[in-house]
């Protein structure tokens, strides 16, 4: 291309064994389909010595596909969310060496000059793909979509790394239809949202990082600034609970780390307590089927949570304090049985497609703005608004909810505990989302006060728990007595370290409430 252009891609982390099966299909409902080709493509990345292009997030590579050459720049290179949307400059070259004199554009030649400054450029990595390309076109709107299997490899030195990605480049049209073809392409394979772009891949690999995709994954930190509108906010803060809740989908279903399931449920109730958050200045109906799907799926997660809990917190630390005569180990063993089968039942669900939909939809909903209400003409006031100012609103009504509980703490049955910590959580998952916009310093304080008093309603709800164990099924082998004795014992040690624990709960309420709370 002459002059450069934007280029919008979805991109989708994938197992190299499923990229081949998939690839194969070439119907996809609502979309009519070009032929497929397939083409061997070798890339070398370059940059100085100090990653500055890499720092400012520009990628520049060279890339042979049969006899040509191709250099590319891409400018603004990082994910957001889903999707990727650099500015990218193509040139044709004679070889595998950077020619910065076949840049046409100005403004790309001035930012890779001023970025490179007088520092040599080098070869990075390299990475080879076997690429499989068609064109597929909406039937809808006429929307264009290049559709790309990737198999490939990282070259580093003497050091190789294989990957897998399917990639959606919007050639013309909405991006709307970038999702609806991606849930007809994938089906109910599991993917991951590609949390890099080829050339950080590279770097990360060349650089010796850790992969951390096979690992749990927090709740990001989420960096707003005080002139941002809602809306932006809004998205901004969708896009961090829908990669949570995709990349903890796939450690669920890679192995049995039980912050996987923990972590899913965090990020579900996030986006739920982000929709709550957000319902003033959004249009309800277009999220109601979203958050109900995140209520029940957050809820199968919460099943294993639960029982994860009660056997690694409540019941395996007593080992050390049993009685003789006790069979804890029966208890365990019978326990264990019971969170594999329900880990094997969350896991196969989250096998099927409605999931794949559930993801692609909420993508949608979050890249295309999915709130917006036609006939609601104050909307746009609403959402153009300063989300410091709506911060300041949202956090002071979560606050008087937890008041209200706090006020007759003395009183409150363990129904009603049950719902101040709930509130609680609900407090701080608002600070967690507005918590940049505020200084560290007269935050601190009072996150610190709160985590405290969580700490002690989340114990006092795992002791709630422990009773459930009273009527959980009787094994179908083993000594159902014994079992019903260990838990038993189990029930009364934490019920007593309960006791003592609300009395401080009633003191870190005090010294809460008492603490300046830092939006107003």
């Amino acid at each position: 291309m002459s002059k450069a252009g934007k280029e919008i891609e979805l991109k989708l982390d994938i197992s190299p064994e499923a990229l081949e099966g998939l690839k194969k299909n070439g119907t996809y409902s609502g979309f009519t389909s070009g032929r497929a080709t397939t083409r061997t493509l070798q890339s070398i990345y370059f940059d100085t010595p100090d990653q500055d292009l890499r720092a400012a997030k520009i990628s520049l590579r060279v890339r042979k596909s049969g006899r040509s050459w191709v250099q590319t720049a891409k400018l603004g290179t990082g994910m957001h969310g889903p999707l990727s949307s650099p500015i990218e400059a193509e040139h044709p070259v004679t070889g595998p060496n950077i020619d910065f004199s076949v840049i046409s554009d100005p403004d790309v030649l001035e930012v890779l000059t001023k970025t490179i400054g007088d520092k040599p450029l080098e070869p990075c990595f390299e990475n080879e793909i076997r690429r499989t390309t068609r064109l597929i076109t909406s039937k809808t709107d006429g929307t264009q979509i290049e559709l790309a299997f990737d198999n490939g490899e990282i070259k580093a030195g003497d050091r190789t790394q294989p990957f897998a990605e399917i990639e959606l480049e919007l050639k013309s049209g909405s991006t709307a239809p970038l999702f609806a073809a991606a849930r007809e392409i994938t089906g109910d394979t599991p993917f991951r949202f590609s949390p890099y772009n080829k050339a950080e891949r590279g770097f990360r690999f060349a650089g010796g990082e850790t992969d951390d995709q096979k690992l749990p994954k927090l709740a990001d930190e989420i960096g707003l600034l005080a002139d941002e509108t809602v809306e932006l906010a809004y998205r901004q803060i969708l896009r961090s609970c829908l990669g949570q809740i995709a990349h903890n989908r796939m450690v669920m279903l890679e192995s049995g780390d039980p912050e996987g399931p923990h972590q899913l449920r965090v990020g579900l109730r996030r986006l739920r307590s982000a929709f709550r958050m957000f319902r003033p200045v959004l249009n309800p109906v277009s999220l109601d089927r979203l958050d109900a799907t995140a209520q029940a799926l957050a809820g199968e997660a919460g099943e294993l949570r639960d029982l994860d809990v009660l056997t690694e917190e409540i019941v395996a630390p007593l080992s050390a304090f049993v009685p003789p005569g006790l069979k804890l180990d029966a208890l365990l063993d019978h326990m264990n049985v019971m969170r594999e089968a329900c880990r094997a039942s969350l896991q196969s669900h989250l096998n099927q497609p409605d999931i794949n939909s559930f993801l692609f939809d909420l993508a949608a909903y979050t890249e295309t703005r999915g709130w917006l209400d036609p006939e609601n003409f104050g909307q746009t006031a609403l959402l153009g608004q300063s989300v410091r100012a709506f911060s300041r609103t949202a956090l002071q009504k979560r606050w008087k909810k937890v008041s209200k509980y706090g006020a007759r703490i003395d009183e409150l049955a363990i129904p009603e505990r049950h719902d101040m910590r709930k509130a609680l959580k609900k407090l701080r998952y608002g600070t967690e989302f507005f918590g940049s916009l505020y200084p560290k310093t007269e935050m601190k304080p009072f996150l610190r006060r709160m985590k405290r008093l969580q700490d002690v309603f989340g114990y006092l709800n795992d002791v709630a728990m422990a009773e459930k164990l009273l009527v959980m099924p009787p094994p179908k082998k083993g000594d159902a007595v014994a079992i019903q004795q260990a838990v038993g014992f189990v029930v009364g040690w934490h019920e007593a370290q309960a006791h003592a624990m609300w009395t401080h709960a009633k003191e870190y309420w005090t010294d809460t409430k008492k603490t300046p709370r830092f939006w107003l």
